[in-house]
């Protein structure tokens, strides 16, 4: 009994260590407050934000410019209750964020971008950086200036080093995957020629598709947000010309006529698709799928079945989209929603693998043009590698550690603390 307990203690001080050394570091916020007299504010009419971990040796002058995503708010009701969040002002958002994950600073964690600048955006519009509404209502002070606000971040970050970048990326996950798509041609406009640009969307292609009432739910919602925020101009002109605005919300009508090398990282039974567009609360009233939403090995056959009709059009939805060689996709059937921002996820010993890949090596390659990845999982559950909690990361882990840094935990005090929990705990 004794050795057992020793072989747990020992085992949980193992994955203590492991996490701290993974984790890596926490950045601050940068404001950027000359943002505000061009109106590019958030929801509450507060100045934008980013985090930016500055390159080192050959990254020095490659970056990574991450969206973070958040959802999105399609009415005053809910863009009022945002704004009270730090997905609406810039006010309430930590000082300091880690960075894991794409973002991580260490190169046995992030092997291919750890010494590039990696900036993290932070979202507080609710348009996917969308929006741009010159009228304030008084009555709610509302502002709907998602796009303002990516043109100023962008503007803001050239002088700082983004203009001379010889390697770009544009990444994001879920409302901020989103954004990595309908922003990456002008992304690629916004930087000199001659700088090697691509775009990375992690959990964004979101697809217009009924709900297991048969409802157009997100096809209502999305034409909601994109009226509310007045988003229509800032859509991409190659979707817009033929189609309506809201449709151009949706990736399968926009990421076709995208110009710039394109990744698309999905998981065929997103997570949060299937809570929120495949069956939303609204959509069952009853709890039938409550169970089944939280787990995936909890479904019924019934509920299986709607769920890989779901992977069928997410497939089918998929198709027009990799008409070009120069096209990265990895859709694995893992239930799961962001898979760049978590370290377990992107790259670890039991990371997801397709093809004999996992994700940091996949996207890692096609940037760097050393080998193509074009790969679809097979239907659930037929890859053992998922970790098919379907829980997604937590937005930005905003904490402040002693001295700003996760590294900086003192690790003897941790060791101390285990072996006294340890003592009490063995006879």
């Amino acid at each position: 009994m004794v050795d057992s307990r020793l072989g747990h203690w020992l085992k949980l001080l193992v994955s203590l260590m492991l996490l701290l050394k993974t984790q890596g570091l926490y950045v601050g916020i940068t404001y950027v407050k000359s943002a505000v007299a061009k109106g590019a504010v958030c929801l509450d009419g507060s100045p934008p934000a980013y985090h930016w971990d500055k390159g080192f040796g050959t990254g020095i002058n490659s970056w990574l410019i991450h969206f973070e995503g958040g959802g999105w708010c399609n009415n005053v009701t809910s863009c009022l209750s945002r704004k009270k969040t730090h997905l609406g002002s810039s006010k309430l958002m930590g000082q300091q964020i880690a960075f894991s994950g794409i973002m991580n600073n260490k190169r046995p964690f992030n092997p291919d971008f750890y010494n590039w600048n990696r900036v993290k955006i932070r979202y507080c519009d609710g348009s996917s950086f969308t929006g741009d509404v010159q009228a304030v209502n008084p009555a709610t002070n509302l502002h709907f200036r998602g796009a303002r606000i990516w043109l100023a971040v962008i503007e803001d970050l050239l002088p700082k080093g983004l203009k001379n970048a010889e390697n770009a990326l544009l990444s994001g996950c879920s409302a901020g995957g989103l954004a990595s798509i309908l922003h990456c041609d002008s992304f690629r406009a916004l930087l000199r020629m001659g700088t090697k640009v691509k775009c990375l969307s992690d959990a964004g292609y979101f697809i217009k598709v009924k709900d297991v009432s048969g409802a157009p739910h997100v096809q209502t919602y999305f034409n909601e947000i994109v009226t509310l925020h007045g988003s229509a101009k800032n859509l991409p002109l190659s979707c817009t010309s033929v189609l309506k605005p809201s449709f151009c919300f949706f990736p399968q009508y926009v990421a076709p006529q995208v110009r710039t090398p394109l990744f698309i990282l999905n998981a065929a039974y997103d997570s949060w698709q299937i809570r929120n567009i495949l069956a939303p609360s609204i959509a069952d009233p009853l709890g039938v799928w409550k169970s089944c939403k939280l787990d995936i090995n909890n479904c019924s056959p019934l509920q299986l079945k709607s769920m890989q009709d779901f992977r069928l059009q997410f497939l089918n939805a998929l198709n027009k989209s990799t008409n070009s060689s120069s096209r990265g996709l990895y859709i694995d059937s893992c239930y799961a929603h962001c898979q760049t921002e978590t370290q377990e996820k992107w790259f670890m010993e039991d990371s997801p693998v397709l093809g004999k890949k996992k994700i940091a090596k996949a996207v890692g390659d096609w940037f760097y043009d050393r080998n193509p990845f074009q790969k679809i999982d097979c239907p659930y559950p037929c890859n053992p590698s998922c970790q098919n909690s379907g829980l997604a990361p937590p937005n930005n882990p905003e904490k402040k550690p002693p001295n700003g840094s996760a590294a900086s935990v003192n690790m003897s005090t941790l060791l101390c603390g285990l072996l006294m929990l340890m003592g009490v705990m063995l006879p």
